[in-house]
């Protein structure tokens, strides 16, 4: 158990634990207690509760609404999120309000103001407004902060009446001890915090927040921040700072880490907000990054976690799912010790907006009125401007089997880039290489749930449909790599399934930790996955079944491919700089970093073409395993589209779970 500066036991209490308590003792004071948190109602008069909330992942989601579909949705929102922190404001004597970064990217209001309107000086971002608005105390910065280019992030950063910490963001080089980093803000802030105790005397508590972003920017937004920034890890710059922290006075340390929870300890690793508990000093963790919920059963079985509880090695910890669904939500108790205060017993939760209720998302909460106004302007432009057409498609586009056949919504991802690249490369150097294009499903279900799939008709395409099949501000790279590395490529992509037993019914397919946008398609060749032998590669890249090869029937050109022949593939500068520990793909292998996004280039691609014709033409499908059949579960809206899928039979398998429908492939 963790134990504080002295030596005291923190008690980890679970809601259920303190909601009986509090039931009990107000049924014996003849249920004369208002909804005040135990905590609050029974702290002694040298304790006092302390309560604080998180936002994390917010990425735009100021209102309950889905511009890529162009209707509100009851998952999402901070205008929501909003009622859960007046009333938990409401059940506490004491209450601090943070955010734990990716707030700024997201979804097309803010590409409008990133592409279209611009930040000029005195301008306030509306997520800003609307955190402006809720009070917050503190925030960090998350990974899609820099995605706009740093220039545009320091525009943003500065119309909010909040503060911004980052311990691990240098402007340059690193030094030699990360107290001597030039760092781009303050690594923490000490805010005097005036609470009172049970007595109802008022006292002050040094509430130190520290924050943290996960070093990979450096390859995720290399063309930003190559030359101009760089990072250090997560739990080194922790225990430079820390110290330092109660050097000056913080009676409490909590970390703001946009880092989400994995038990395997790496340098510079991406989620460390495990490890980064452990550092000594740090009383409370707030996480994010990962888009789930945390206490949570997804982290069930995990060295040093204990999901039910929502403790990292012995400490509170919260993460507060994604686009407002949650709110997060660590109760301290904390009690005077001398001059110094401690933290003895504390609970964890994570509040939800909605429920799922007969297949239907139910709201919990109303949008509080104060937010959504303050966003009111933005969301009428951000509706005209996805909105407006850009063209005709002369057959559906959808994501719902994007995981299991080649997919229309990839395939006119792929055309674009092809023939973008190819327009690029014609006078060059590289003119004589074969164009291929890898592009992977970025909505396919998974956390999202069972709407989140892109779903456009035949007909007129508009901004909000492109955004739709493409929803990340990417820029597009082409690297030279030869037919050994695309095979690779390949393999690695292939991790997304299940190893398969030949001649067995109904085994599932999918992979769950495997993220789908890593599951690049490439366009250009022709090719099988044999799902009866073991991945090659790891979801994070590693090697692990050396002997093993999963890509069978590689083609180019109607012949074998050759592992020498040299070829170009068309991708973003997420894939090419090393996202997702591709083997072989980096920055050695750039030939081309191109100066337009591409959602761009797709919207370029369609205006050109007039009416695209996105039908898939089935470059892979699997191998055959006689008498094998394999389920997966997709949006239940995927029952219209599964007889035009090509390469692949499937048949309707009832329901899954959580409102997805389970569909089979008899391989």
């Amino acid at each position: 158990m963790f134990r504080s500066r002295s030596d005291h036991p923190i008690e980890i209490l679970s809601r259920r634990e303190i909601s009986r308590r509090a039931f009990l003792a107000g049924a014996a004071s003849g249920s004369a207690l208002i909804a005040l948190h135990p905590y609050s109602a029974f702290a002694a008069a040298n304790q006092a509760h302390l309560r604080i909330m998180e936002t994390t992942d917010i990425h735009v989601a100021v209102l309950p609404y889905d511009y890529y579909a162009d209707r509100p949705n009851d998952t999402m929102g901070l205008a929501r999120t909003a009622s859960i922190i007046e009333s938990i404001r409401a059940e506490a004597t004491n209450a601090m309000l943070v955010d734990n970064g990716d707030f700024l990217q997201g979804n097309p209001m803010g590409d409008w103001i990133a592409y279209e309107r611009g930040m000029k000086e005195g301008d306030v971002h509306p997520v800003v407004k609307a955190m402006n608005v809720l009070g917050y105390d503190c925030s960090t910065l998350g990974n899609h902060e820099f995605n706009y280019g740093l220039d545009f992030m320091f525009k943003v950063l500065a119309g909010a009446s909040f503060p911004f910490v980052c311990a691990n963001l240098t402007k340059g080089q690193l030094a030699a001890s990360a107290r001597d980093d030039d760092l781009y803000m303050a690594p923490y802030v000490i805010v005097p915090k005036t609470v009172k105790d049970g007595s109802g005397g008022e006292h002050q508590v040094n509430v130190g927040l520290i924050g943290f972003v996960p070093p990979q920017i450096m390859v995720w937004d290399s063309r930003h921040l190559t030359g101009n920034a760089n990072t250090r890890d997560i739990v080194e710059a922790a225990a430079a700072w820390v110290p330092q922290m109660k050097e000056e006075g913080a009676d409490i340390v909590i970390a703001l880490s946009h880092s989400g929870i994995d038990p395997n300890r790496t340098e510079r690793m991406e989620n460390a907000s495990l490890f980064l508990a452990g550092v000594d000093g740090i009383d409370a963790v707030f996480t994010g990054h990962q888009h789930l919920v945390f206490p949570g059963k997804s982290y069930d079985g995990m060295d040093g976690v204990d999901a039910g509880q929502g403790t990292l090695m012995g400490k509170p910890a919260v993460m507060g799912g994604f686009w407002g669904s949650h709110l997060g939500l660590i109760d301290l108790l904390i009690e005077k010790d001398g001059n110094a205060w401690k933290v003895v017993s504390a609970t964890t939760e994570a509040r939800p907006i909605y429920e799922r209720v007969d297949g239907k998302n139910q709201p919990l909460v109303e949008s509080v009125a104060a937010v959504e106004e303050s966003v009111k302007e933005e969301h009428e432009a951000t509706l005209a401007y996805v909105r407006a057409p850009v063209g005709e498609t002369s057959a559906p586009l959808y994501s719902y089997f994007a995981l299991v056949a080649d997919d229309p919504s990839v395939q006119i991802v792929s055309q674009a880039q092809t023939w973008y690249v190819k327009d690029l490369l014609k006078d060059g150097e590289y003119k004589d290489l074969p164009v291929l294009s890898a592009a992977a499903p970025f909505k396919a279900g998974g956390r999202g749930g069972p709407e989140y799939y892109t779903d456009v008709p035949a007909g007129t395409i508009a901004i909000k449909n492109v955004a739709d099949l493409y929803l990340y501000p990417n820029t597009v790279r082409a690297v030279a790599i030869t037919g050994a590395d695309v095979k690779e490529w390949l393999e690695m992509s292939a991790g997304i399934f299940n190893t398969i037993e030949p001649g067995k019914p109904d085994q599932p397919l999918i992979n769950a930790d495997f993220p789908s946008y890593n599951f690049d398609v490439i366009d250009g060749v022709t090719y099988r996955i044999d799902l009866s032998k073991p991945a090659r590669y790891d979801p994070k890249g590693n090697l692990i079944n050396a002997d093993s090869s999963r890509i069978v029937e590689l083609m180019f050109d109607g012949k074998p491919i050759d592992p020498a022949q040299k070829f170009v593939v068309a991708t973003n500068n997420y894939r090419a700089g090393g996202g997702g520990n591709f083997p072989g793909i980096n920055d050695s292998k750039v030939i081309l970093v191109a100066p337009d996004t591409n959602r761009d280039v797709i919207v370029r691609y369609i205006i050109e073409q007039g009416t695209i014709n996105p039908s898939a033409d089935a470059n892979w499908s699997f191998a055959a395993l006689p008498g094998t059949s394999v389920t997966f579960d997709t949006g239940p809206k995927g029952r219209q589209f599964m007889a035009d899928v090509k390469g692949v039979k499937i048949e309707d398998a009832g329901e899954g779970s959580d409102g997805f429908a389970r569909f089979r492939i008899t391989l």
